[in-house]
């Protein structure tokens, strides 16, 4: 940590506690330093609760040829500099040719016309039988009605999407706009949320990189569905769970030795509240996340009280600090939530706004599938008591959602990428769309996840696993929590039509475990030349590789026009066509 508070923190705490003298080294210490095994120098509290960012060197940039002055200058800025790069890159790729294909594929034919019809009305509307027709002809006609449609999600992912479309219309790259702004946001956030969480610029650009040419991520920036819009908001959360992390250890460091003393206020926290509550207000699988954040930054401050020495830890962390964390994510998620349907509660024309008016007062019959005895709540507002009915159905809907889908999948089969969706397919003949094939040509959009990322992200949460169990290792820990928070609770409903690309959500976190990996691989700063010029070999080699499959993919990724030879080619498994 590089600000002021750290800094005072960790001077007060050195003044309280000064490392002990250096004790006398054993025998098989002394036999061991012939080998060049050297001790690791004895951190005070203050610099076991805040783990500094390390200086960074100066060589490779000597090397290139550059001045002292201009390479400490390239050092201090490569924190933003670094991450705002790869960001960029990941930017061109999802904007390149963003209104390709010029359809309505998959499931935008549900979002991107709900988020028209938001932006219009406040709340979706009714859509004729043939309105993608409509939309996409060269002289476009909008076959909207303002008669309230059933929809089964709430309402901040239309609403983003609609941001887009407000700016540039009604067409594939207004519905797209967004979610592809997102995507490079999401980009640079995890950039940045590495660099803090393994105080390294290097492995955190590497995490951004790898989602930067990972299949799923790029495709799902380039389609106006929901679940990136999920993941942005996750991610935002975990990254401003970090930071508040790292600025309520250092108030701990700096109250020391007193380790009961109160973390003062948490706005960091509550943002993450606020996020999290975005995340729920777009898709529900969102309120899962927020619930795991809430016991893993629990578990975070137990872990700060016990490094300052508190005798019971979670005593105290639950004693001092859960209950405030809680007030900040819950309420204030649940707040967001709320907010987030300003626009059928100003109306009264949404689907089911009225639905409270005609019941004399009384509750809901049931909530999440479960009765309930009829009171009398006339002291919940109509609205709110139309909207519970209106969830409970959206909730029944859910969990009994198991129609037959040609594209759905277990969620055993999602880390090897089992059974990928197809969102677009067409077959050109020769001369058609740009085919020089005689036999024929293919053009899809494959929403597939770079398949050599994320076989080697299997490898990289057993690696996780480890450092989390065996090495007590909080950051493995943290990366664990976001990809079982994101994908365990699908395991719930295997009975239901789900899809691969849900997974999107917890991709952020395979990306962390995999340059996390990478490296342990590399070695550590204090390895031998030898052992660090391997390591950079063996991870290169893997991140080179990565590229190559995201590149053999990208027509695939991106609806280009291709042999049918060449499609087939990449058809590695069965399951794939």
């Amino acid at each position: 940590m590089t600000s002021d508070t750290a800094t005072q923190a960790q001077a007060h705490a050195q003044r309280n506690d000064a490392p002990a003298p250096e004790a006398e080294p054993t025998p098989w210490q002394r036999r061991l330093r012939r080998f060049g095994y050297a001790d690791r120098p004895r951190a005070t509290t203050a610099e076991r609760l805040i783990a500094p960012f390390p200086e960074p060197g100066t060589r490779l940039w000597a090397a290139l040829g550059l001045g002292p002055g201009t390479a400490d200058r390239l050092v201090r800025w490569s924190g933003w500099g670094g991450p705002l790069l790869v960001a960029l890159v990941a930017g061109l790729l999802r904007f390149w040719n963003l209104k390709s294909p010029n359809a309505v594929i998959f499931d935008e034919t549900y979002y991107a016309k709900d988020a028209w019809s938001l932006l219009q009305y406040g709340y979706e509307g009714t859509w004729t039988d043939k309105a993608n027709n409509a939309i996409l002809a060269p002289h476009q006609t909008i076959p909207l009605s303002s008669d309230p449609s059933y929809v089964v999600h709430p309402p901040v992912g239309k609403w983003m999407i609609g941001i887009g479309e407000w700016l540039f219309g009604l067409n594939p790259f207004g519905w797209r706009f967004m979610v592809a702004v997102l995507g490079t946001l999401s980009v640079l956030m995890l950039c940045r949320i590495g660099r803090r969480l393994f105080r390294s610029t290097a492995l955190g650009c590497l995490a951004g990189g790898l989602m930067t040419v990972d299949g799923l991520q790029f495709v799902m920036s380039r389609t106006a569905l929901l679940d990136l819009v999920v993941m942005f908001w996750v991610l935002a959360a975990f990254g401003a769970l970090l930071i508040d992390r790292d600025k309520a250890r250092a108030r701990l460091a700096a109250a020391l030795p007193d380790t009961h003393a109160g973390l003062g206020a948490r706005p960091w926290r509550i943002a993450a509240g606020v996020f999290l509550g975005l995340a729920t207000a777009t898709k529900w699988n969102g309120l899962y996340i927020l619930l795991a954040f809430l016991v893993m930054t629990v578990l975070w401050d137990a872990g700060a009280r016990r490094t300052a020495g508190a005798r019971h830890p979670h005593r105290t962390a639950l004693r001092k600090d859960a209950g405030w964390s809680f007030l900040a994510l819950v309420p204030v998620a649940i707040a967001t939530y709320l907010l987030s349907w300003t626009g059928w509660f100003l109306t009264k024309k949404g689907y089911d706004r009225d639905w409270a008016a005609h019941r004399q007062g009384l509750s809901p019959d049931h909530i999440l599938g479960i009765p309930l005895p009829q009171i009398n709540m006339t002291w919940v507002p109509a609205a709110l008591r139309s909207l519970w009915h209106y969830e409970s159905q959206v909730y029944d809907f859910h969990v009994n959602l198991v129609s037959p889908h040609t594209y759905q999948s277990n969620p055993w089969s999602w880390l090897v990428l089992g059974r990928p969706v197809s969102y677009f397919y067409e077959s050109p003949k020769l001369g058609q769309n740009g085919c020089t094939a005689a036999a024929g040509c293919a053009r899809e959009v494959l929403g597939i996840g770079t398949p050599l990322l994320w076989w080697s992200a299997c490898f990289a949460l057993l690696y996780a696993l480890y450092r989390w169990i065996f090495r007590r290792d909080w950051r493995a820990g943290a990366i664990l929590c976001g990809v079982a928070a994101g994908y365990l609770p699908w395991f719930m409903y295997q009975q239901r039509t789900i899809f691969l690309f849900y997974a999107v959500v917890f991709l952020p976190f395979l990306c962390l475990a995999l340059a996390m990996m990478l490296g342990a691989i590399l070695g550590p700063r204090q390895a031998t030349e030898r052992r660090r010029m391997w390591g950079a070999v063996g991870a290169g080699t893997l991140v080179l590789l990565i590229v190559w499959n995201f590149i053999y993919f990208f027509p695939l990724y991106t609806g280009m026009t291709i042999p049918y030879s060449s499609w087939r080619a990449r058809m590695w498994l069965d399951t794939w066509i």
